[in-house]
This record gives structure tokens, sequence and C-alpha cells, in this order.
């Protein structure tokens, strides 16, 4: 029952991290496709707005750190983990769920949907915006990239807390 809780209040904290980036889009555009991401770095309105990869560098690998830390904490002193195995089984299916939550619902089915999530002079890009192969992808990526941030999670409870 608490891992229910759990994935659904991670899903809701997703959620509304999304929503407040929804606010402002130009900071998330490394997340769109790569042809809208062209098409908006060339046009002149949005010169001085597009974030750096350094920048967008810098936001994964503080949300990868600030992730390591609350999970493992919650893992550890809510869950009452201390191994390595359980450390990481659970936190990688933790983030599978948040994972393809997002991929699924906020991505195919809000985000390519949203005309907020629309960028003035990319309209005619319909066919860009409803690319769902584009984050499935990135669904499976992050598979990839919970392998070693699940595993950092293991090892900081086996070992740190």
């Amino acid at each position: 029952m608490i891992f229910i809780i759990e994935a659904i209040v991670l899903c809701a904290l997703f959620t509304v991290m999304v929503t407040m980036m929804a606010k402002e889009p130009i900071k998330t555009l490394y997340n769109y496709p790569p042809k809208i991401q062209e098409r908006v770095k060339s046009l002149e309105g949005y010169k001085d707005k597009i974030p750096t990869q350094k920048n967008k560098i810098a936001a994964k690998l503080t949300a990868s750190v600030l992730f390591v830390v609350i999970l493992s904490l919650v893992l550890r002193y809510v869950n009452g983990y201390t191994t390595f195995i359980e450390g990481f089984g659970y936190g990688f299916l933790l983030w599978t769920i948040v994972n393809v939550y997002d991929a699924i619902v906020l991505d195919i089915c809000w985000f390519c949907h949203d005309p907020r999530f629309v960028f003035e002079g990319t309209e005619d890009m319909v066919e860009e915006y409803h690319n769902y192969w584009f984050h499935i992808k990135g669904c499976l990526i992050g598979e990839g990239i919970a392998l070693v941030i699940c595993a950092i999670v293991g090892l900081v409870i086996q070992f740190v807390l």
C-alpha cells in the first residue's frame, strides 16, 4: 500500500513541477523535438531567452542529486530499507512509474496537445508537436538514467545512511 501512495505522491509532485515549467516553456526548450528546437532558435523573438546547454546540464545534475538525496532518505527512514538491492529495486520501480506517467500522461496526452506549449512562430509544426515517438524514446533513455541514479540510491542506503 505504501508503494502505491509513494508512486501517486511522486507523480503528483512531478505534475506540479511540469505545471510550473509550463508557465515559461522556453526554459524547457531542450525537452522538445529537435526540429522545434531548431525553429525556435532561429526565431528572432527568442534569441536572448534560449537556455544554454550548460544551463540544461546544470539543471539535470541538480535534479539528479536532489532525487538521490530525497529518495535515499525516504527509502531509508520511511520504508526502512538498509540494503543496496532494496534501495535500487524499489527506487527503480518508483522511477519507472513516474517515467511512464510522464511519457504517457504528461507528454503524450498533455504536452503534445496543449497550445500553451506551442511556441509563437512554430504553430505550423503540428506533426512535430505530436511526435509521440520522441517522448517514448525519452522514456527509454530515462530508464537507462534510472539504472545509474537508482544504483547510487542503493549505494547511499547501503553505505551512507
